[in-house]
């Protein structure tokens, strides 16, 4: 069995895109958005408008994890073509290159880590930590990762985290966030004067709600699940974060397509240069990664998820509130 260095090296001979194949999923992928956008406002019937929504929001969903691969260099580098593309992209979807790939590079490199800046994470406080912070220091924890803020993904980590937060924090290095601002904003207004309401609402509206909501939730559920693990910054290693601190998320096909295999997310902090259409093939191909810390979209997993809010250092897991508040009444008890 391979573990450590020698199963990311283990891993290289997958980490080489089929340029033919990238470049087919980011134009098919491109070209049912486009398709499916259309369709939200120019199907002959409601039912069909409401579909094509639904469906819009689920495809930025796969050419988002397909944006998120290019800034990574895994796939179609030094693409003057694609980087236009993925520029263009990422001013859509309120997450500009400036900003994701600092954010992400940075989530990479500190994944799991206790005593880290929480860029591009979601912050996670130590029983000690939380139970020594104030009462507005608690609220502004809690609220990061309640589940409306993750539901609402598409105001709170993306038009206000992502885009007017980065910009008023480093206007000239974040620029392009203000440009995604006005360029947002200014389609909104066109399309609610010019289209109408119902076409605002399916075509601009509803989509970006659905994908910036399944988009944030995954993005918390790959890190926050059941099992997972966190440790000091000395005691940190990536292999390590990436087996037991990343899940795996079994979807069905269907799902497995729509979000671009983001789910194999074990694999991918093993080594992110491996292409979105390669990670299944990786799995089979090591026992090692087959035994991955696993969660769902079942509603079940969902809230087993989401009640997750410290890390209780004693226990080697992630606790509830409730559970938090049991565990520290006993604590007095005994000391009493």
């Amino acid at each position: 069995m391979l573990c450590g260095k020698e199963l990311i090296l283990a891993t290289k001979p997958f980490a080489k895109e089929i340029r033919s194949k990238s470049w087919l999923y980011t134009i098919t992928t491109l070209g049912l958005c486009i398709l499916a956008l259309s369709a939200t406002v120019w199907a002959p019937w409601l039912g069909l408008r409401i579909l094509s929504s639904i469906v819009s929001g689920l495809l930025l969903v796969r050419m988002f994890v397909i944006y998120h691969d290019h800034q990574h260099h895994t796939i179609l580098h030094k693409s003057v073509l694609a980087d236009m593309i993925m520029s263009v992209f990422g001013i859509y979807m309120l997450a500009p290159t400036s900003i994701w790939k600092r954010s992400h590079d940075h989530h990479h490199k500190h994944n799991s880590k206790l005593f880290s800046a929480s860029i591009g994470s979601f912050p996670i406080a130590t029983r000690q930590k939380y139970l020594t912070m104030g009462a507005g220091e608690r609220v502004g924890y809690l609220a990061i990762r309640h589940p409306l803020t993750i539901g609402l993904g598409y105001f709170t980590m993306f038009l206000l985290g992502m885009c007017v937060s980065s910009f008023l924090s480093s206007p000239r290095k974040h620029f392009d966030a203000l440009i995604a601002l006005i360029l947002h904003i200014g389609a909104a207004v066109c399309i609610f004067m010019f289209l109408g309401w119902e076409a605002w609402l399916l075509m601009f509206f509803v989509p970006f709600v659905i994908a910036f909501a399944l988009g944030s939730y995954l993005f918390y559920a790959q890190h926050n699940f059941p099992g997972v693990t966190f440790c000091s910054n000395q005691d940190w290693a990536y292999d390590k974060a990436a087996l037991e601190s990343s899940s795996y998320m079994t979807m069905n096909p269907i799902m497995h397509w729509f979000t671009a295999n983001i789910g194999y997310h074990h694999i991918h902090h093993l080594n992110a240069k491996i292409p979105f259409y390669r990670l299944p093939e990786v799995m089979k191909h090591f026992p090692e990664l087959q035994a991955a810390r696993t969660t769902s979209l079942h509603p079940r997993d969902i809230i087993a998820c989401l009640k997750l809010k410290v890390w209780d250092q004693e226990l080697g897991r992630m606790v509830s509130l409730k559970e938090l508040a049991v565990n520290v009444k006993k604590a007095k008890l005994a000391a009493a």
